[in-house]
């Protein structure tokens, strides 16, 4: 097939269209600006665009298929020319389905943990060399791309992300994937800019459910009372399997997994990733692993590249990031390191940087959510929040909104980089939660402050 990508730059974006060039696929693209490490990894397959902006005349009769990232505008000129030469045109979400239609596919869903409970089945598959399909929203260790396409593999794993699937496609990108096997973590409000009520964003998970194959199974997080209602009051032919959080203690730093087998320890902590983690298991049970192999496998799995992230280690600290923004996760994450390292002062850094985090009428979701800290730190960018075209947030809002009178705020990066540089890291966890990166902070430079 010959296929071009329309803003082929993006994370999901590249990673597909690398996956279709190793497949054996003609790729072009266009896009008017690409970064590394996208721009270095399309460069190494020679599929970079020889240079930035958008070229109707790439786009001829002979295009098989046209794959429109978010990126996009709806007025852009290729796409515009696409549809005059009456070309077929994806979003990224409906081309993955179109290649997995003969599949059985795995759709990992839920407002946190798609990433983990994704990348968790992708290692264990990949531990006892059970070749599968997949698409994951992190680069995992021992995989080149984040997405991979065969023909032959039985099976495909999606994470099934609720985002819109394209600039003339407003579906949550995984009502597209059909699920013959589904998995829903949790539902807590996100994308305000999107799903402007709770009850709206409820309902893509409940249009999710309807997606699923009939005779197909759903696994979910029964701990979580909305999921628990959604699926329970769904009527659909479909088999479900609830599960909860395992059994397992901390010691000294070290969680340790009950299993059938004894006490077993794993590289990864926190009440949410050990959630992940049972709900991984019953997705490879299905997929045809057993308990015993799923355990050996999993007490390898380090964790996915930004989740939960050891970043820096001294002899009476340690540092963290996290991919973490929404409250749940931001209160899951934070409440993890304290209870893994309960005996050092734990300092939560929380960058505001996405268009829900930085909405003020969402603002009032994080109540709360960094209590488990000693040392609460919030930092956002006026200047992001004016790019977003949203309104004004005032720094009494941010401290009204997490309910913490000795809430530290930063606005100005210089000042928080220097705020780290010139803390006393003695006996302390510091965790750094963010989507962005501070306004530029090192995180390599983070190193130097631990003691």
């Amino acid at each position: 097939m010959k296929i071009h990508f329309i803003a082929i730059g993006g994370s999901a974006m590249h990673n597909l269209a690398l996956a279709l060039h190793n497949k054996g696929e003609e790729v072009t693209g266009s896009d008017d600006e690409i970064f590394d490490p996208s721009k270095r990894r399309l460069a190494s397959k020679g599929l970079l665009p020889e240079e930035y902006g958008w070229f109707p005349e790439k786009l001829t009769k002979d295009v098989d298929a046209v794959i429109l990232g978010m990126h996009a505008k709806e007025d852009n000129p290729e796409l515009l020319k696409a549809k005059d030469l009456g070309l077929t045109i994806y979003s990224y979400p409906e081309f993955l389905y179109e290649q997995s239609k003969d599949k059985t596919r795995v759709v990992i869903g839920g407002s946190h943990g798609k990433t983990t409970i994704t990348s968790m089945i992708l290692h264990v598959m990949h531990y006892h060399d059970k070749e599968v399909d997949y698409m994951v929203g992190a680069q995992l260790e021992g995989f080149d791309t984040m997405v991979h396409l065969t023909t032959e593999n039985d099976f495909i794993v999606l994470e099934g992300d609720e985002y819109l699937s394209s600039p003339i496609d407003r579906r949550p990108k995984f009502h597209l994937y059909k699920p013959n096997i589904a998995l829903l973590s949790g539902i807590a409000w996100d994308h305000i800019n999107v799903f402007p009520t709770y009850e709206n964003y409820v309902q893509q998970f409940e249009i999710f459910l309807t997606e699923i194959t009939n005779g197909g199974a759903i696994i979910y997080n029964e701990e979580d009372a909305e999921v628990k209602r959604v699926v329970e009051e769904n009527t659909a032919t479909i088999k479900k399997y609830p599960y909860t959080t395992p059994e397992y203690i901390i010691e000294n730093g070290q969680t340790l997994l009950e299993t059938p087998e004894g006490e077993m320890p794993i590289e990864i902590f926190g009440k949410h990733n050990l959630n992940n983690l049972e709900g991984a298991r019953w997705i490879c049970q299905l997929m045809g692993v057993d308990a015993d192999d799923f355990y050996e496998a999993i007490s390898t799995f380090k964790g996915a590249s930004k989740r939960l992230e050891l970043i820096a280690e001294a002899s009476s600290s340690v540092a963290y990031k996290d991919y973490a923004h929404s409250p749940s996760k931001v209160r899951a994450t934070t409440q993890a390191v304290k209870n893994q390292f309960p005996e050092k002062k734990l300092v939560a850094c929380l960058e505001l940087h996405t268009y829900s985090s930085l909405n003020p009428e969402f603002l009032s979701e994080y109540k709360g959510a960094l209590d488990a800290a000693d040392k609460a730190v919030v930092f956002y960018s006026p200047h992001a929040v004016m790019i977003k075209g949203l309104q004004d947030i005032k720094q009494e809002q941010i401290e009204a909104a997490f309910d913490r009178k000795d809430l530290i705020v930063f606005t100005n990066p210089v000042d928080f980089k220097t705020y780290l540089h010139t803390q006393d890291f003695k006996n302390t966890s510091l965790l750094l939660m963010s989507s962005g990166n501070y306004g530029g902070l090192d995180f390599d430079e983070v190193k130097s402050y631990l003691v």
